[in-house]
């Protein structure tokens, strides 16, 4: 059978675009996957990145909520450094109370932005030592057995809202391991880790009141178009779109300027970050899917749509969906 498949939305604010255009087009991409058959979307917290909307990663969830009737939602993930606990309980405890058994709540400890807006989120570089106790803190809160006496979460307690451990290191796999966690690897962006990160995972599990058994998400870039030739075109777009964003410190390169940067040290770095990608026509892309599953030891895929445009990315979902064997809702 086919893996699950699901989706990282990363809230694009393209070129000449506002949050609202962005927040209006993940309501689209949404109600188009469920129809498709995809099992969830997620939405990940960043901060002060012009191109990204997704930073009240909870307040976006709840609006694509009340705009869709069954597909899982969720965060892809929260940044908990960035938050108290009880905060995060409270907030995804609301969600789940007004939307049962679609909420997801996956956790990361990576700042989500960068060292001068770690400042202005008040975090300090230390707090992401304290991830593990956070995580089993937000888990109490959940569950309705506080590790706080007297303290609960209203909404929250009791709902039992499902965690997820998010990584890109070997950190994240044994945590998720030793918690007995469901555990997604950030591999669209994070390639290097892959393997070892899920052989450790699998191989440290230990069972949980929410989990029996070891239970691998990976993420890969997906642009599938009509032709192999025009997802190639589109897949260059990206790449120099990425240079512009990672090299360009606010300055927009030509393509022929992108061009050269990307056989730099540096853009082939960049490159490198994008190895996981399912580029092509929908055979091709439902044929490399199916084996990076199997490369990944994945129970379920993330597909990012990583196109350059809002058709691109929604024909990207749609290629993928039939040529995988979603059912459609």
């Amino acid at each position: 059978m086919a893996l699950p498949l699901s989706i990282l939305d990363l809230a694009h604010i393209g070129e000449g675009e506002t949050a609202s255009d962005s927040f209006t087009a993940s309501v689209a991409l949404a109600q188009r996957a469920e129809e498709l058959g995809y099992r969830r979307i997620w939405y990940a917290e960043h901060h002060n990145m012009d191109s990204i909307a997704s930073s009240a990663t909870s307040v976006l969830i709840a609006h694509i909520a009340a705009h869709t009737q069954t597909i899982r939602l969720g965060a892809g993930g929260v940044m908990l450094p960035n938050h108290a606990p009880l905060t995060i309980a409270e907030q995804f405890g609301t969600l789940e109370t007004l939307h049962p058994g679609r909420i997801d709540l996956g956790l990361g400890r990576a700042p989500g932005s960068d060292q001068q807006t770690m400042r202005a989120l008040r975090r300090s570089p230390a707090s992401a030592d304290a991830f593990p106790q956070d995580v089993l803190e937000l888990q109490g809160y959940l569950r309705g057995e506080s590790r706080i006496p007297g303290v609960n979460a209203t909404p929250g307690k009791g709902t039992d809202v499902p965690l997820y451990i998010l990584g890109s290191s070997l950190f994240g796999a044994q945590l998720a391991a030793a918690l007995g966690l469901p555990y997604a690897f950030a591999s669209h962006f994070a390639p290097a880790a892959l393997e070892e990160a899920v052989a450790i995972y699998r191989s440290e599990f230990k069972p949980s009141e929410q989990l029996d058994r070891p239970y691998v998400m990976a993420a890969l870039n997906v642009i599938a178009a009509d032709t192999s030739e025009e997802a190639q075109e589109q897949f260059l777009e990206s790449k120099r779109y990425r240079v512009s964003r990672f090299l360009g410190r606010g300055r927009t390169f030509t393509p022929e300027e992108a061009d050269m940067i990307l056989e730099s040290p540096a853009g082939q770095q960049i490159v490198g970050m994008a190895q996981y990608s399912a580029v092509g026509d929908p055979g091709e892309v439902a044929e490399y899917v199916a084996r990076f599953g199997e490369h990944a030891q994945a129970d379920e895929l993330i597909a990012v749509f990583s196109a350059p445009d809002r058709k691109a990315w929604m024909r990207s979902a749609e290629l993928l969906a039939h040529a995988h064997g979603l059912t459609p809702s």
